[in-house]
């Protein structure tokens, strides 16, 4: 089987072996724990809350309504009582008006929410629909609302559906484990998508590294309009625009987006949540959570409900054999660092990392030698040295000159720089400078 990959890109140790053998294990919150859930779980408007202090909720409720069409709905992942509804830390960092609700054990279910459908009686519209209603978000970590992905005006002919189920960033194996454990699910959510874009081919985009996962989906994915390709083991090989040019040759424009070259990219678990939403009628309400790390008792994979504090989800697996020098809600390349594990897990949440001092420990950083590795190995083609230097004098059209705003903030510059600079810190800084439209 040819390995598919793109051009430059860097080879970190993959840190996997904590986690990658353990199945996924199921934990629920414990009864009077305080779930919480964030407005704003997806790229677009917040939710407006759809209850009050004192409201009894079932699993299932919804518990936020969308506030616009990029936008995503929030259910309720517990039965309870809403204990209160105030703004709360997120992983990313930021403060958010949440629902929490106390979990009363019962986990009693809002009626309907199990219906089965068959999805080729369904209308591309019904279907759309249907994925808006379960609040499905890219689960990648993006968080862009599934439902708008998918709803690709007609000038927009799409030829392709890739399943991104590379898994390059070190340490996660959610993905992994999901393709060995959720094989059929699998191909029935890439068969609905495709039942939304009949003319396309779907492409299931596995990495090399997991060649078990690769077997059995091979074995087991029969539909001839669906692929199954081996990804050279290499990082950002998930990142959407480096998977499209991999699997099909094609490059997304600077400034340009999949679509625009004919491809539609989710995530394996989004998948999975558009077969569960459409087949069965569940909102998206559960994470499947890499929790590894050297510090952590039980490194493993876990299926938890959204909402529960990863302090709870610490806990429940067994808590922490030392204490961590850092925590990272993420992949250690893109993840966010943590100074509290009082925060909920979100619809991206897909992993917590709480590392060492030996796995985490940065040295201080140095001034440039200008070897270029940084422009060697960015995936983007991109000068982070030059992009670099631009921030630091605030020289933020320049910036954009030199197609800053491409950059994907996958940290390839920071990892192979000698030097240790804050590429990627200052690149990411100016580029949500520049998003946000305060430069």
């Amino acid at each position: 089987m040819r390995l598919l990959t793109f051009k430059r890109g860097i080879h970190p140790p993959d840190s996997k072996a904590l986690s990658e053998k353990e199945p996924i294990n199921v934990l629920f919150p414990k009864v009077g724990a305080l779930l919480v859930f964030p407005m704003n779980q997806h790229i677009g408007a917040p939710c407006v809350p759809l209850v009050e202090k004192g409201e009894r909720v079932l699993l299932g409720q919804k518990i936020g309504e969308a506030a616009g069409f990029v936008s995503s709905p929030v259910h309720a992942s517990v039965s309870g009582t809403v204990a209160d509804i105030t703004p709360w830390l997120t992983p990313g960092g930021a403060m958010s008006q949440s629902v929490i609700i106390e979990n009363d054990g019962r986990m009693e279910e809002l009626p309907g929410i199990n219906t089965y459908t068959d999805y080729k009686l369904l209308t591309r519209e019904a279907m759309l629909e249907m994925i808006k209603e379960a609040g499905i978000v890219g689960q990648g970590g993006a968080g862009f609302p599934t439902h708008v992905k998918l709803s690709q005006p007609s000038d927009k002919k799409i030829d392709y559906f890739i399943m991104n189920a590379a898994e390059c960033e070190p340490y996660l194996t959610t993905d992994y484990r999901v393709l060995m454990e959720e094989t059929d699910v699998i191909i029935r959510g890439v068969q609905m998508i495709l039942h939304i874009f009949p003319e396309a081919r779907g492409i299931i985009a596995i990495e090399n590294n997991k060649p078990d996962a690769l077997k059995l989906m091979a074995q087991k994915c029969t539909d001839p309009r669906i692929e199954v390709v081996a990804l050279q083991t290499k990082y950002p090989q998930g990142a959407e625009k480096q998977l499209i040019t991999a699997c099909t040759g094609r490059e997304v424009p600077s400034g340009g987006l999949p679509p625009d070259v004919g491809c539609i990219v989710n995530n394996v678990d989004t998948v999975i949540a558009i077969e569960r939403a459409i087949h069965r009628g569940r909102p998206i309400m559960r994470r499947i959570v890499t929790v590894s790390g050297k510090a952590v008792a039980n490194p493993g994979n876990y299926k938890v409900r959204i909402g529960m504090k990863f302090s709870d989800l610490i806990e429940l697996t067994g808590g922490l054999k030392e204490e961590p020098h850092k925590i990272v809600a993420g992949g250690p390349m893109m993840g966010a660092a943590m100074y509290t594990l009082d925060v909920p897990i979100v619809k991206t949440s897909g992993a917590i990392l709480l590392l060492n001092k030996e796995e985490s420990e940065i040295p201080p950083e140095k001034n440039c030698i200008r070897c270029a590795r940084c422009v060697n190995h960015c995936p983007s083609g991109l000068m982070p040295l030059v992009l670099n230097q631009q921030v630091i004098r605030n020289e933020f059209d320049k910036f954009r000159q030199t197609n800053g705003i491409d950059c994907i903030e996958c940290g390839s510059c920071s990892y192979v720089c000698p030097s240790k600079r804050h590429l990627a810190q200052s690149i990411r800084y100016a580029r949500r400078k520049i998003l946000t439209k305060k430069v």
